[in-house]
């Protein structure tokens, strides 16, 4: 596996990381727990040394499974979590978010627990808290960097401006933001722009499209009440209908490379910037070793034209996320 350092932190990581979350949370089904540590030990085992988990993924629960997982191999993997949100102990609910100082550091000793660990590679706020200054916010985990609990900070979809003011207090190492060939919001909203001015890597979450851009979906793709994409305007029936034209975009390159669209997609992320690490998820085995394979994907500068005239006559329908989700993003 090729390796990548996010922005100037010094913080090196498999150029394409694996996002946990859906091991156990959020798409309507759950890994036994033995088997999502398995799936997470295989990719270690295939040269991924960077692992995305949150205490809201379960919650908790996903993190305990990263830290069994990840346990006899901990000083050679980089561990991302996250915290922001208030959750009840006893029902597991949100009721928001909370980024107060003192919440942010019973999050951190509480994932460290979980996951087995004495430090945190790299501790996200997940989404901004608009009743916290961000500076007070970069200034916990500046503490918690100082104390050794935590080695990075990072920011997961905040606006630029908040970037910048946070990084003025404790330099950000990384972003985590959704971007994909159907979601280029950080091309536009100052992100991809902060990063480059202050070094910052950019780790794209849903980097296939929460799935839609595997192909393996389409308009007649039932989901089950329990998938929290049935709750998304991008995957109303009417939307991945007219989304199609995005696979089928992948598919044309995908079939010239002897390659899958999942590879392309990640292929074309893999070569915007050589800060950028994107952390596809899955349950499964064969797309895991799938997802991999594309940091050996090499596309052309002529591939790369081909793609971004091609997708800029595509209109990608549905927002990303319902007006509520949508209102924590860009802060």
């Amino acid at each position: 596996m090729k390796m990548r350092t996010l922005g100037k932190s010094g913080l090196e990581v498999s150029a394409i990381g694996f996002g946990c979350m859906g091991l156990n949370f959020g798409y309507g089904h759950a890994l036994a727990k033995d088997d999502a540590v398995n799936l997470i030990r295989a990719a270690f085992d295939r040269g991924v040394t960077f692992f995305d988990t949150a205490e809201i993924y379960g919650p908790f629960t996903n993190e305990e499974l990263v830290g069994d997982a990840l346990a006899p191999v901990r000083d050679k993997v980089v561990i991302a979590t996250k915290f922001g949100f208030a959750i009840d102990p006893a029902t597991g609910r949100s009721s928001g978010m909370n980024s107060r100082p003192e919440r942010i550091r019973a999050v951190a000793e509480a994932s460290l627990k979980r996951l087995k660990t004495d430090r945190i590679d790299l501790f996200y706020q997940h989404r901004v808290d608009p009743d916290v200054p961000i500076e007070d916010v970069a200034g916990a985990v500046k503490d918690l960097i100082g104390q050794g609990k935590v080695r990075h900070f990072g920011l997961s979809e905040p606006g630029a401006q908040t970037v910048r003011r946070a990084h003025a207090v404790q330099p950000v190492a990384a972003l985590q933001n959704e971007y994909s060939l159907w979601t280029r919001g950080p091309e536009s909203n100052g992100i991809m722009q902060a990063c480059d001015e202050l070094g910052i890597g950019l780790v794209p979450y849903s980097p296939l499209g929460k799935g839609f851009l595997t192909g393996a979906m389409s308009e007649t793709t039932t989901l089950p009440e329990n998938d929290f994409r049935s709750t998304l305007p991008r995957f109303t029936p009417a939307a991945m209908k007219a989304n199609q034209a995005l696979v089928d975009l992948l598919k044309t390159i995908a079939e010239r490379k002897t390659s899958t669209p999942a590879q392309i997609a990640l292929a074309w992320l893999l070569a915007q910037k050589p800060w950028i690490v994107p952390i596809p998820g899955t349950t499964k085995l064969h797309r895991l070793e799938e997802n991999l394979s594309a940091a050996d994907v090499e596309l052309t500068g002529d591939d790369l034209a081909e793609i971004e005239q091609a997708a800029a006559a595509i209109k990608v329908e549905g927002e990303r996320y319902p007006p509520h989700l949508m209102a924590t993003t860009g802060r």
